[in-house]
């Protein structure tokens, strides 16, 4: 069973250059660096495609992933909040009758 290679983010950045910046073909960078031309034409997807975000690493949000969380944390505990006042409002309208 092989394991699967992980590559640094500058290593991926540098790769990316070569085809980019530095008038590489695909195919030429991944023979020099010794990777596969379909994951290197990947990086460069991604690169292009994620606006300065590209290899942020496993477990790592987009800012726009993160404030998406911190809304659905705070709608959820708002909810919690309002229940407890609905249960509140019911439980003292009880005991005035």
């Amino acid at each position: 069973m092989t394991t699967r290679k992980k590559y640094s983010k500058e290593f991926k950045l540098d790769a990316v250059s070569l085809v980019l910046e530095q008038g590489y073909t695909r195919k030429e960078a991944a023979v020099s660096l010794d990777i596969n031309r379909q994951m290197l034409g990947r990086w460069v997807n991604e690169h292009q495609t994620e606006d300065g975000q590209a290899f942020r690493g496993n477990g790592k949000l987009t800012p726009e992933q993160e404030e998406n969380r911190k809304l659905k944390a705070q709608v959820k505990r708002l909810q919690m909040e309002r229940d407890i006042l609905k249960k509140a409002t019911a439980f003292f309208a009880a005991e005035t009758k």
